[in-house]
């Protein structure tokens, strides 16, 4: 009883069940985020394209471009673990937009999504892609 509840309090990074986690949290959460919020923005499962807010007042182009790849391209590297920190980041810096100036005046249960793929971005960003990516094959067949 004393090794298993060991077991439940620990956090080994090299278990293979914290990298099993990762690998399911990362792929939850950019499949959802290319589901979800993705497509809708290329017209994809909708009868018309979504408009992308452009709170920072970019060209529209700018603006679709950053959006498009922070929702349907990027989460796919997070997806298959590559360049994983890197694609994470404008994605959710994506999300935090969406919490902080668009719907800042909002009620909490419309901002909560927002909120959720950004503390769920930045997650990713601080621990990584784990062992079972490809970021992790890269850097150890680069030896770093």
């Amino acid at each position: 009883m004393k090794k298993l509840f060991i077991k439940l309090l620990s956090s080994d990074m090299k278990n293979p069940v914290y990298n099993f986690a990762i690998l399911l949290f990362r792929i939850g959460i950019a499949a959802q985020l290319i589901v979800v919020h993705g497509l809708k923005k290329i017209g994809i499962g909708v009868t018309s394209v979504e408009v992308i807010p452009n709170p920072f007042g970019f060209p529209d182009t700018m603006n679709n471009f950053i959006a498009i790849m922070a929702n349907v391209y990027l989460p796919f590297f997070i997806i298959i673990g590559l360049f994983t920190r890197a694609a994470a980041l404008p994605a959710m810096m994506v999300t935090a937009t969406g919490y902080f100036i668009v719907h800042a005046n909002d009620v909490n249960t419309i901002k909560d999504i927002p909120y959720m793929y950004t503390i769920s971005l930045l997650t990713i960003i601080f621990l990584g892609s784990g062992k079972y990516s490809l970021d992790y094959y890269i850097s150890k067949s680069l030896n770093v």
